[in-house]
């Protein structure tokens, strides 16, 4: 019995060394060019891999008549079935380019895999203006409130995020988010990216990513663009207001390993207010890239950004109905100011074998920005109005390196990969500014002025491992921060400091019950820093606030061309960041609670059809409130997005789009309101030759009045004795109609 037993135990511990193998080999162009970033999918186990720089891949727990799926976004599906002669064997393959399709995104065991999904919209509905790209986000809203000079105020997962308080975007690599800024914490302007680069979205909702820090509370974005460009463009968009933008993208240098263009993008606008915005940006992007499709690649990148404008600013409900301005006019028109970027970077991957690899980057930004504001017209200063500055210049140094290492385990049946990372950020920020001025010419009193320095240095770990139909995703994160703050009206010199370190647990879990249903369930701590100014004078609020967050949801594919997704979530915060509309800032308050419920689908109705909506739900309060005195400001509690798209119907493309956001409490006991709105946008492309396009967009098809942004704002006019809080709103724009012309050669 014992001899029987033991033979039965080694039979069992051999059968996966029987039964589990692996194949690998090297995904090609039809040009023969390794391709990087294909998705290799075993139907029958769930297992998957990915093809590196070298185009080479390599998928375990592979038995004889598994299908293999190989696919990637603009190359047609390739699917083989194992043959026992191919079992350990090499399998080169070449990738067919095609029409973009929803069937080329594969349901895999990844712990993003709706960006793919999202990035199916961005390759057939491209992205028309800056103002667009957080809108590839399913969830996430927008609003400008400063006539297009300002970062947008954004809206995601029942957050008032404001210019980007507890989202962490970057764009490839380079951190967005600007701590302790003039205007509020984590400021995030995407204005110094060319959308026409644009060629990738990722994205994940809710604190569960060991590889995002500061911000990454609701979730977070990085933007990819594009490394080379396949063709010469010249682009001219004319449109009402006085719109002009150009857009111009050049190859520079093209050899078989490297390459080289330069983008620029100029916008000129009066803009739809009364008053003259007088609105000018202007892009300027100069890359190389260097690929020797073998172990190693690079990436050097240039950028400059800038832009001025004036704007009329928040305006008060009442002055509107009494007829005292138009819905397009201005209490205080002298608004406005200007901002600029540059960016120097480098991007760097190393394969050191086909199971390690090394990622790099570091940056190099100098920016500066000037805004006046006037919030409250003449509430604090009956002469001269409340008019204020906010001002500063900064250098932003950074560096992170990832070693990446994939274990593939003796039987071949599982595979555990783990993310070592490592890296700083450094913000040097010299006077920075908030100051009570008039006419944007004479300063009247400095409320604050002083320099700030913050270090952000960190490391992680993030481990994957994929065993038949489960995938479990542990990761730990340590961040550590000195802050130091120069208070120049001080009568005494003196630095301030404060240091702290925050820890951040994740872990997530995806169960692939089937090829066509993914679960999972995510669980982790995020965090957003507070401002220098606000730690450093030890007032008591916390220097890290934390967020802790669980997801719980599904992905449904039951047809190629047709997928769905649902999540349930719960997200507490330490601290909320809450808009104190008289003085135009944001300040921290109490704890708070959201849950939800997150809903979508995409559905490819025809080769050239394309459908998509999400609807969001969110229940979000302070904890610290008594009831009915708990609704956190401007916390959306119902969105949705949606579009339908035609992409190369006989020539033509285009889409017919919707946003939407439900009326939404704007102070703590919902007695003030702010309106919704229900917005559709359309545009039509159709091309004329193979290099010749003509098309039009049109903004607010419907012209509906709608206010983007609103705020409940304590304000006086100068014909008021008396103060009152209401709503204070920037109109949404009209009906907008541009045309374009696009030649590429």
């Amino acid at each position: 019995m014992i001899k029987q037993f033991l033979i039965c135990a080694i039979c069992l511990a051999l059968c996966p060394t029987v039964f589990a193998h692996e194949i690998n080999g090297t995904i090609f162009t039809e040009n023969k060019t390794p391709i990087a970033g294909v998705n290799i999918y075993n139907q029958n186990t769930g297992s998957y891999a990915y093809s590196n720089v070298s185009g080479y891949y390599e998928i375990d727990d592979v038995s004889e008549g598994d299908v293999i799926v190989f696919s990637s976004l603009g190359y047609k599906n390739q699917e083989i079935v194992v043959l026992g002669s191919q079992l350990d064997a090499t399998i080169n393959l070449v990738m067919l380019v095609s029409e973009v399709s929803l069937d080329q995104v594969v349901l895999v065991s990844k712990l993003n895999v709706l960006s793919q999904f999202a990035n199916v919209d961005v390759k057939t509905n491209p992205i028309k203006s800056a103002q667009e790209i957080l809108r590839k986000v399913p969830g996430l809203i927008i609003g400008q409130h400063a006539g297009g000079g300002k970062a947008e105020q954004i809206f995601l997962r029942g957050f008032d995020i404001d210019h980007g308080t507890d989202i962490a975007i970057s764009t490839d690599g380079i951190p967005v988010n600007l701590p302790s800024h003039a205007h509020g914490q984590g400021y995030a302007d995407l204005h110094f990216v060319i959308p026409e680069i644009i060629d990738n979205i990722d994205f994940g909702k809710g604190p569960y990513y060991a590889d995002k820090g500061n911000f990454n509370t609701a979730g977070y974005i990085e933007l990819n663009t594009k490394k080379s460009i396949d063709d010469n463009l010249v682009k001219i968009e004319v449109g009402d207001f006085n719109s002009l933008r150009s857009v111009n993208l050049f190859k520079i240098s093209e050899g078989e390993h490297s390459s080289a263009f330069i983008a620029s993008e100029l916008v000129l606008t009066d803009g739809v207010f009364d008053s003259s915005q007088n609105f000018n940006r202007l892009n300027v992007l100069g890359r190389y890239n260097y690929n020797n499709y073998k172990d190693e690649e690079l990436t050097l990148s240039m950028s400059h950004f800038q832009s001025r404008w004036d704007a009329s600013g928040q305006i008060p409900t009442r002055a509107v109905e009494q007829g005292i301005i138009g819905r397009f006019g201005a209490i205080d028109d002298t608004e406005g100011g200007n901002t600029s970027r540059s960016n120097i970077w480098v991007n760097h991957t190393k394969q050191l074998d086909e199971h390690q690899q090394i990622k790099s980057k570091a940056f190099l930004s100098k920016y500066d920005f000037e805004l006046y504001s006037n919030f409250t017209f003449f509430l604090e200063d009956p002469v001269n109005g409340d008019q204020i500055k906010q001002k500063e210049n900064r250098t932003i140094i950074g560096a992170e390196s990832v070693y990446k290492r994939t274990f593939h385990l003796e039987n071949h049946d599982m595979q555990f990969r783990f993310d070592a990372g490592v890296g700083f950020r450094y913000d040097d920020v010299n006077d920075v500014e908030l100051s009570r001025t008039k006419n944007r010419s004479e300063t009247l009193e400095r409320l604050a002025f002083g320099n700030i320095d913050e270090l952000n240095g960190y490391t992680f770990l993030n481990g994957n491992l994929k065993f038949k139909k489960w995938t479990l995703n542990p990761g730990i994160r340590l961040d550590y921060f000195k802050f130091n703050y120069v208070d120049f009206l001080s009568e005494n010199y003196e630095t301030l400091d404060k240091t702290d370190v925050i820890v951040s647990p994740k872990f997530n879990t995806i169960f692939a019950a089937s090829k066509k249903l993914q679960v999972f369930a995510k669980l982790g701590y995020g965090f957003h820093s507070n401002d220098a100014r606000v730690v450093t004078a030890s007032t008591g609020e916390e220097t890290l606030p934390y967020a802790l967050g669980a997801d719980l949801g599904f992905i449904f594919k039951p047809v190629n061309r047709f997928v769905v997704n649902t999540s349930f979530w719960h997200l507490l915060s330490e601290q909320e960041f809450v808009y104190v509309g008289d003085a135009g800032v944001v300040e921290p308050s109490g704890a708070s609670k959201r849950y939800g419920v997150d809903f979508g689908f995409q559905y490819q109705i025809t080769d050239w059809l394309f459908l998509n909506s999400d609807v969001n739900y969110t229940i979000a309060r302070s904890t610290e409130a008594l009831d009915g005195q708990d609704y956190i400001p401007l916390a959306p509690d119902f969105t949705s997005t949606g579009a339908l798209t035609v992409n190369n119907l006989n020539g033509f493309s285009g889409s017919l789009s919707y946003r939407f956001i439900d009326d939404r409490p704007a102070n703590e006991d919902n007695s003030i309101v702010a309106d919704g709105y229900f917005v559709t946008d359309f545009n039509i492309n159709y091309n004329l030759s193979k290099s010749f396009v003509v098309g039009f967009a049109i903004e607010n098809l419907f012209n509906v009045e709608w206010n983007e942004t609103q705020f409940a704002t304590e304000t006086r006019l100068f014909n008021e004795s008396e103060s009152v809080e209401e709503i204070t709103y920037t109109p949404g724009t009209p009906f907008f109609l541009r045309g374009k012309i696009a030649f590429t050669f």
